[in-house]
């Protein structure tokens, strides 16, 4: 039981040092995840619809 005492007092401890991030951060870097979701998303659509396209043509 003490080993799990331990072990919690020492998580907590480091959770302390840790630096979190501003608000401000988080929002720009989920804007960043969004845009770039978006971007690669419509890139892999427009290279599916070629792929397609010249399935198409082939056959």
């Amino acid at each position: 039981m003490s080993k799990i005492t331990q072990f919690f007092k020492e998580s907590v401890a480091e959770l302390r040092k840790v630096v979190w991030p501003t608000r401000d951060d988080v929002v720009s870097s989920v804007g960043v995840v969004i845009v770039s979701t978006i971007v690669i998303a419509i890139l892999l659509g427009v290279f599916d619809a070629l792929l397609m396209a010249g399935v198409q043509i082939v056959f």
